[in-house]
């Protein structure tokens, strides 16, 4: 018969609704974050908790039993964490949304990291649309430009070439064009910031910083 394992630790404190409220706080306290994000990091504390137990010898049945009857707890404090206002996808949204396009993000590379952080479709839009202005009008094409700008700073691209730098030829062209692709820019947005000014590409910059 095969010797049982031997518990290699004391058993952790059983989560319960009040320790894992006063995480959420924490959490919130030192990050922004989503509805998914702030569900996501007290799922990984009971992931945590269960691992600890598993080590101390805890029955694998009675701590999925525990956890299961937890996630109700978890999706509770998370609704509730919503409705004081402590977490709120919209107005992160909208903050991620300004700081990434200052970073040189495209309007698309936005969208797809604020999917990726759980923010809903309707909300995303409405609160890039906020944010950056509706796709079609002018302020977001000011927008996406200042964010293809930036870009073309960081990589020194077109109007931010070193001064010593030949000439781009066209396949220099063409490779430059293919960055902003993978960056999720346009042809046209991409084309206009690569030959503009630099006087003028150094302004909007600073304006798109500053706004």
């Amino acid at each position: 018969m095969p010797a049982m394992p031997v518990p290699c630790d004391t058993p952790p404190p059983v989560p319960d609704a009040a320790s894992l409220r006063e995480a959420a706080l924490a959490h919130l306290a030192r990050f922004a974050t989503t509805e998914h994000g702030l569900e996501q990091a007290l799922l990984r504390r009971l992931r945590r908790w269960a691992q600890r137990a598993e080590r101390a010898g805890t029955a694998m049945d009675a701590i999925e039993t525990t956890v299961s009857a937890l996630r109700p707890v978890v999706d509770r404090i998370v609704r509730d964490m919503a409705g004081l206002g402590a977490v709120d996808d919209a107005a992160f949204a909208r903050s991620r949304s300004r700081g990434l396009t200052r970073s040189g993000r495209s309007r698309r590379a936005v969208a797809m990291h604020l999917s990726q952080r759980g923010v809903d479709a309707p909300v995303l839009e409405a609160a890039m649309d906020e944010a950056l202005g509706e796709r079609a009008d002018d302020n977001a094409r000011d927008h996406e430009l200042g964010a293809a700008l930036v870009l073309a700073r960081k990589r020194r691209l077109g109007p931010f070439r070193r001064p010593d730098a030949p000439s781009p030829d066209p396949l220099a062209h063409q490779k430059a064009l293919a960055v902003f692709a993978r960056n999720g820019f346009g042809r046209d947005v991409a084309e206009n910031a690569l030959a503009m000014d630099p006087d003028e590409a150094e302004d909007r910059v600073l304006m798109l910083k500053s706004s």
